[in-house]
């Protein structure tokens, strides 16, 4: 069996040399496809580009090949977190707070264990959201099993590619 939080340990140090933060590290597809998936960004940005990609994937690639870790085979795929990204660190709650997110946890609290509303932040491991009810909720970030934001117009115009020229435009060819 794959020990992803091993690898993902394993694996921060030559995503941070190239300059990037790992978001998070996961085994997907099912025993007859499995895929390493890697999420990274970098740190200014929160984003990257597709030659951010191609760099940390030859770079895993390259680190894999030399260690292997996992059994069989498999396919690595490196990505960005996307807009509506997985929250997996502390410092995401505070780095995302004032945005809409949904928290699972592992275990029920209040009868409940899922939560949506806006992130408050962290205060003593704990995270704070407020749902639309304007309930505060504590949470602690140990009993967390996922977490995500919600995709809405607010986070929309936050994460806005740093470069859209060319976007509203159709080149064409011609002959």
């Amino acid at each position: 069996m794959t020990d992803i939080a091993t690898i993902a340990r394993d694996i921060e140090p030559e995503v941070r040399s190239l300059g990037f933060d790992l978001v998070r590290v996961a085994m997907i597809g099912g025993a007859s496809d499995p895929t390493l998936q890697v999420m990274a960004e970098r740190p200014d940005t929160r984003q990257l580009d597709l030659s951010d990609c191609e760099t940390i994937s030859r770079r895993l690639s390259e680190w894999l090949d030399s260690n292997d870790p996992i059994e069989g085979s498999y396919r690595l795929e490196v990505s960005s977190p996307g807009i509506d990204r997985p929250l997996t660190r502390l410092k995401d709650y505070t780095d995302w707070a004032g945005y809409d997110a949904r928290i699972t946890l592992k275990d029920p609290q209040g009868g409940r264990k899922q939560f949506s509303g806006t992130l408050e932040g962290i205060d003593a491991g704990n995270v704070r959201l407020t749902d639309k009810a304007g309930e505060h909720h504590v949470l602690p970030f140990s009993d967390i099993s996922s977490a995500k934001l919600l995709l809405t117009d607010k986070l929309i115009n936050a994460t806005a590619p740093l470069s859209t020229e060319g976007a509203d435009s159709i080149q064409t060819i011609e002959e």
